[in-house]
């Protein structure tokens, strides 16, 4: 059995999104469920994308879909805690990225959860696999420095 990973700094993340909890995160033993977490990571990383001007959520030709995940959880957070979503590009492929999230509660220094999500790019209308645009490219790389 391999030892227990230690939670992330905020200084091993490039870029940061604050997400506001609400009262139905929290789940009947009073902290926030763990389903919200994966929310949490999909919100922190299309919210980049979107201010960046490189997902069109309704009209873009190529899209990016969700074909993996995992968390680890470290410690609660409950409802009225502010998470900070810190974000990485662990890898760029061709037609995908590996983005790593790890989230922080009110001004912790480590995560309470982390994770990783792997977005594979798809042609919005074949829903094939293409290369990642240019723009989009660009973007991704400046969260992998």
């Amino acid at each position: 059995m391999s030892a227990r990973q230690e939670p992330d700094s905020r200084s091993d993340y490039r870029h940061f999104i604050s997400i506001t909890t609400r009262w139905m995160d929290n789940d009947v033993y009073g902290h926030i469920n763990n389903v919200q977490y994966y929310s949490y990571f999909d919100t922190a990383v299309n919210h980049y994308l979107i201010d960046r001007g490189v997902l069109d959520i309704h009209a873009g030709e190529v899209i990016g879909l969700v074909v993996e995940t995992h968390c680890n959880y470290f410690s609660s957070a409950a409802f009225p805690d502010q998470i900070e979503a810190g974000i990485r590009v662990a890898h760029l492929g061709r037609s995908s990225v590996r983005y790593e999230v790890g989230l922080f509660a009110n001004d912790g220094e480590k995560a309470v959860a982390q994770g990783h999500f792997v977005h594979v790019y798809v042609d919005r209308a074949t829903q094939t696999a293409t290369s990642i645009p240019q723009d989009l490219r660009q973007a991704l790389q400046w969260l992998g420095e």
